[in-house]
């Protein structure tokens, strides 16, 4: 860090020092903070557009509250950049995201300031209510604070959590960071003065003193309530939050200084639940941010002074482009397929699909457990439902996957992006459970497409079922397989081999059947492209077992109870005993980091796949037959 760029940013290595700052002074060190994250994301790519947006929300947080003993929940924890600059981390930027550096979300691990990890929406208010609840219980003085995005307070969750909160009886301060809501812009004096005026002392006190005075005389304290109501519904969008049992507050200007930090000390006096209402702009203080907050939003690295320019050579076609591409023309094809998606539009790439089908196009906002029992509302009706959503969000509507679609054996195709390791997000949003948690479902089906060709023909299979199948596909580009035109459909259950080796075969579900091939040559060994987890091609595996003295199961997901215990199942069934190795995540969360480094860590990369096989079979191998007997 030069310090010259940032002279008094540069001192603040904890909040501590934040809080010894004259007033003066913090709109100085707001405009550095800024920059920095600025600066810090474009040398190493991450989340840019939300961390703008709240620079001055997190440096009053941090001046007003005595952090970290002031307990700060960042609902989903993509925001906080500047938390972690201003707590210690400013230094330890530049291995943002990086294996071995810091998360680009909370971390308990990480600092005692990250009370809560996050990455997930819509579980800031729940974690902050049981702080805040904990500190009532051991009779501590403090506050907890959770500050929720407005597309979070969507999922249900959070008004579960409200609900609860309003009649809990302690000291939790709700903040809302509004930024893309359609509200009126909460601008000038006015609003100032109301904001501090409803967080005051003298406000409270008047209000409980008018409730006794009143409460004498019921129809009077009913007319008082309601003029009170609509007082306020002129000033905030709504009494809503009043009704779970909050002092509503707001809403204020979130880049205002001089109208956070004076609300928030009111407000930090005050007992019980309070939901203070902010608006932000997302890219706040860079224009190209502010202009296209979604490009922004997470981008790579890039020039801040240029912005961000397309690559000089057209990059390989992703898999999410791929769904994208089939689902328009399947949409096309066939007037029944509706799409679906809980906000995550563009992350799923179905762009393209709601201009042209805008109908037929659902996004249900951060509602993951709803746009699972909607598609199967829609799929009772005779529609073909198709769900687009990370293999790492489909967890949170685990029960409606069972209740609502499998138990009623409905034809809801599930597209799991984000399938096996995703990098930089790291553990919370790995794709790694899907294979385990949705083949010990009945009724349901799991295809693993091995390129970008495949992952097209199987989405087309997928479609053509009377029954739930799930298609799961891996972040980014393949292997660079052309995909062909059509909706051809590749046979349901059905894998293929791909190599003809001796003693060894390696079954292969998924991506990783390209270094599998790679590590095949090299120990002359069968391949077997297995295309389903579920059902198994019990057929196929059968006949390679009995022409095979060793078996290896390869997939990039969970090994419990993963595709390879589904190998095991089989075989047992059959009376099938052959030694086998299954190749695949180890029980463990893995961090954040480059995706080939991360898959070679876990030996998933050609030359690992290889090693672990010599390793397991040298003897079987080098064609010593009684070793391999007293191995197996």
């Amino acid at each position: 860090m030069s310090n010259k760029l940032y002279p008094l940013l540069q001192t603040i290595n904890d909040p501590a020092e934040l809080r010894r700052l004259p007033r003066a002074q913090l709109d100085v060190l707001a405009a550095e903070l800024r920059a920095y994250v600025l600066s810090s994301v474009s040398k190493t790519g991450g989340h840019l557009s939300s961390n703008l947006g709240t620079v001055e929300l997190t440096v009053a947080l941090h001046y007003v509250f005595n952090t970290p003993e002031d307990r700060l929940v960042w609902d989903v924890g993509h925001q906080t950049y500047p938390h972690k600059i201003l707590t210690g981390r400013r230094e330890r930027m530049a291995s943002l995201r990086q294996h071995g550096g810091l998360s680009g979300f909370p971390q308990r691990s990480e600092s005692e300031h990250d009370a809560f990890g996050t990455a997930h929406s819509s579980t800031s208010i729940s974690a902050a209510l049981g702080m805040a609840l904990a500190a009532k219980i051991k009779g501590e003085d403090r506050r907890a604070i959770a500050i929720i995005g407005d597309g979070a307070l969507t999922a249900g969750m959070a008004f579960e959590a409200l609900n609860n909160a309003g009649v809990a009886d302690c000291n939790l301060l709700v903040i809302l960071n509004d930024n893309d809501m359609s509200i009126s812009p909460p601008v000038g004096a006015i609003n100032r003065y109301l904001a501090q005026l409803m967080s005051g002392q003298f406000y409270a006190a008047a209000k409980n003193v008018g409730k006794h005075v009143l409460q004498v005389a019921p129809p009077l304290f009913e007319l008082a309530k309601r003029i009170e109501e609509h007082a306020k519904g002129m000033v905030v969008p709504a009494t809503l939050f009043e009704k779970f049992g909050f002092n509503y507050i707001g809403p204020i200007d979130g880049h205002d200084l001089e109208s956070l930090i004076p609300t928030l000390e009111n407000i930090k006096h005050l007992k019980g639940p309070q939901f203070l209402h902010v608006v932000t702009k997302k890219g706040q203080g860079y224009k190209l941010a502010e202009a296209d907050p979604v490009a922004y939003h997470g981008p790579g690295k890039f020039d801040p002074m240029i912005g961000l320019q397309k690559p000089s050579t057209p990059p390989k076609q992703t898999f999410t482009q791929v769904f994208g591409q089939w689902l328009c023309d399947m949409a096309a094809h066939d007037p029944r397929l509706v799409g679906i998606t809980p906000a995550m539009r563009e992350g799923s790439g179905m762009v393209e699909f709601e201009k042209l089908f805008p109908a037929r196009y659902f996004d249900v906002g951060i509602a993951e457990q709803h746009a699972v029992t909607f598609a199967a509302g829609l799929a009772c009706e005779g529609l073909k439902p198709v769900v687009a959503i990370y293999s790492t969000f489909l967890q949170r509507a685990y029960d409606q996957l069972i209740h609502d679609v499998a138990i009623q054996n409905l034809p809801v195709v599930f597209a799991l992006d984000r399938a096996g390791l995703v990098g930089a997000d790291g553990a919370t949003h790995a794709g790694a459970y899907d294979i385990p948690y949705l083949r010990c479902i009945p009724n349901i089906s799991v295809a693993c497409p091995a390129d970008e060709n495949e992952c097209r023909q199987l989405l087309s299979t997928a479609f053509a079922q009377n029954h739930p199948v799930a298609v799961r596909y891996p972040r980014g580009a393949g292997v660079g397989v052309a995909v062909q035109p059509g909706l051809e459909a590749l046979p349901f259950g059905k894998g293929e081999l791909r190599r003809t080796g001796k003693g060894i075969a390696i079954l292969v579900f998924g991506t990783l059947l390209y270094p599998a091939l790679q590590a095949g040559e090299s120990l002359n060994a069968t391949v077997v492209n297995m295309r389903w987890a579920k059902p198994l091609d019990s057929e196929l595996l059968l006949k390679v077992a009995a022409e095979h003295e060793g078996l290896v199961t390869l997939e990039e997901g969970a090994i419990m109870g993963g595709a390879g215990s589904a190998v095991l199942e089989v075989l047992h069934a059959a009376g099938v005993v052959k030694p086998l190795l299954q190749l695949g995540l180890r029980d463990e969360f893995i961090e954040h980091g480059d995706p080939a480094k991360l898959l070679a860590l876990q030996g998933l990369d050609a030359g690992g796949i290889e090693a672990s096989i010599r390793g397991r079979f040298d003897a079987l191998l080098q064609g010593h037959r009684p070793a391999l007997k007293a191995a197996a």
